[in-house]
């Protein structure tokens, strides 16, 4: 009995320094490069990841966590830009058609009912979501096209590759 209100005691620490975590990241957004942002948001997986297609909708899904694990029964991992890119920004108005604001409140509420294990890993740079979508089987995330690497599978979106028209994250 000990055992189990110490797990719990640290289970909902850990969920407090998340929330907590989420509430001081700061809001506002800074551009770096208006040239970069020209470029088409690219979906990538883990090389091994089953799916070559996504639906806007099917994706949406998957980046609110109502979908959380892949066809073959693997989780989802979720690598999310930190705020202040401007691919968040883009991705926040886009797929998850929210503020930031209503984005931080979202996972909140979502891990505080327990509707999933944890919230979104946070990435820092085009680099490391990468380097992190190589390493983790399961993952999904979002960069600039022209960053994409034949180190990660290219999904496409509605049947579409970024350098295709009609590509519905443009």
């Amino acid at each position: 009995m000990a055992a189990r209100l110490r797990m719990q005691i640290s289970s909902l620490r850990q969920l407090f320094i998340c929330l907590i975590a989420l509430l001081i990241m700061p809001f506002e957004s800074t551009r770096a490069d208006d040239s970069a942002t020209s470029s088409p948001i690219a979906i990538v997986v883990h090389k091994d990841t089953a799916v070559e297609n996504l639906s806007l909708a099917d994706l949406r899904s998957i980046f609110l966590a109502d979908q959380q694990f892949w066809q073959n029964r693997k989780r989802i991992i979720l690598l999310v830009r930190a705020p202040q890119s401007d691919e968040r920004d883009f991705v926040l108005n886009k797929i998850y058609e929210m503020s930031e604001m209503q984005f931080r409140k979202y996972w909140i509420a979502k891990m505080f009912r327990a509707e999933v294990p944890r919230g979104p890993k946070i990435v820092f740079s085009t680099d490391m979501t990468l380097e992190l979508v190589i390493a983790i089987p399961g993952s999904i995330s979002f960069i600039r096209a022209h960053d994409v690497t034949d180190d990660v599978k290219l999904v496409r979106v509605d049947g579409k590759l970024p350098s295709e028209a009609g590509y519905p994250l443009q």
